[in-house]
């Protein structure tokens, strides 16, 4: 695993990417808070990002999710800030893990280990929760279209959901998305 090291100090970068090679990865590169972050991720591609930050600014936090872009990545970030409002700014940002006043090389395999795991399944829970959202649209355009046929041929509920099935079969599309043509045809001839 490649990992980006954005610290504030050298002394606490090299306690970091110690942690790093004692859990058997590898440190990409190590930055200053202030430098650009872009193009330091797209250089490095890292697989993980390590933030050490006596206080993480919002500015920052809001520069290294512009930095990750679409890629999201573990946010593992140690901090001597333990205040409730700088640990939910972090959190909102996306930190996997929030360490206080606690960066010892031999807890920094553990601490990327956890930050992994939680990481995991937040995207499963996201993954989940868009197939459900689309599910529930895919739903809502099915029982619009089932209206809208049977209002112009005069179907019954079953007899309109039995046509947009066979369409969709017939067409090898999802009813879904056969449920929106319908919709979308519907409005071009009114």
């Amino acid at each position: 695993m490649r990992v980006l090291v954005i610290a504030e100090s050298t002394d606490h970068a090299g306690v970091l990417c110690k942690g790093l090679l004692l859990a058997g990865h590898e440190p990409a590169e190590v930055a200053a808070p202030d430098c650009a972050l872009l193009p330091a991720v797209a250089r490095t591609r890292p697989d993980a990002i390590l933030l050490q930050a006596q206080s993480p600014a919002l500015d920052l936090l809001d520069r290294i999710i512009d930095a990750m872009g679409e890629a999201q990545l573990p946010l593992i970030i140690f901090s001597g800030d333990g205040s409730e409002e700088t640990i939910g700014r972090a959190v909102r940002a996306g930190a996997a893990s929030y360490v206080v006043n606690g960066i010892e090389a031999e807890r920094v395999p553990a601490i990327i280990n956890v930050a992994r795991a939680r990481f995991a399944v937040l995207n499963e829970l996201r993954d989940e929760l868009g197939m459900a959202q689309q599910k529930l649209a895919e739903r809502k355009f099915v029982e619009r279209a089932k209206g809208l046929l049977m209002k112009a041929r005069g179907l019954s509920e079953d007899e309109a959901y039995h046509a947009l099935r066979r369409m969709a079969m017939e067409r090898n599309r999802r009813m879904g998305e056969v449920a929106r043509s319908v919709i979308e045809m519907a409005e071009l001839l009114n």
